[in-house]
């Protein structure tokens, strides 16, 4: 997933984007208007950043840019966060499916999009979105997905079982991939 500040600022600047992050389980433990309180606090930053620019700071408004570009990194570390967590969760929601020869993009879009809903609030025209926001990096996403996979395989052979005989191939995030 991509949390950089590049992507973030596509997902603030977009505000269907806002609102599908926002229906994201566990958001709303970040408190109301955090998007808001960032974007604002960014513009006060890059205003004040320009006036110091210029040195026409007073010593109350250096205080007030020291506070504001706390905060604002501080909200921006949460939402880092949440994002994370919940791309952590996009490989295993595959593994509540049978599809295991689909990618998980034709699974969450095609496939089981009412399971997708309920396990993370995102619908697919959210979840399409955020594709388009670049804010799912395809590489560390069929990574992520492969390693849950192997991890997941290796544990069910452990105890004895075969998760899926005759599975040739596996779907990653965007590709298959045939079977060692």
């Amino acid at each position: 997933m991509n949390v950089d500040n590049d992507t973030l600022r596509r997902v603030l600047d977009n505000p269907e984007a806002i609102a599908a992050v926002e229906r994201i389980e566990g958001w709303r433990a970040l408190g109301d208007h955090i998007i808001e309180t960032i974007i604002n606090n960014s513009e006060k930053v890059k205003e004040l950043k320009n006036k110091a620019k210029n040195k026409e700071l007073t010593g109350k408004e250096e205080k007030q840019l020291t506070e504001a570009e706390k905060e604002y990194k501080s909200k921006r570390k949460l939402i880092q966060e949440k994002l994370i967590k919940f791309a952590t969760r996009i490989p295993a929601f595959m593994y509540l499916t049978d599809f295991r020869e689909n990618t998980l993009q034709d699974v969450i879009t095609k496939l089981e999009p009412d399971l997708f809903l309920a396990v993370t609030g995102l619908t697919v025209k959210d979840f399409h979105l955020l594709v388009r926001l670049k804010v799912f990096n395809t590489e560390q996403m069929n990574q992520a997905v492969f390693a849950f996979r192997r991890y997941e395989d290796a544990s069910l052979r452990y105890t004895g079982i075969e998760s899926h005989e005759g599975l040739t191939h596996y779907g990653l995030y965007d590709t298959v991939v045939g079977r060692e």
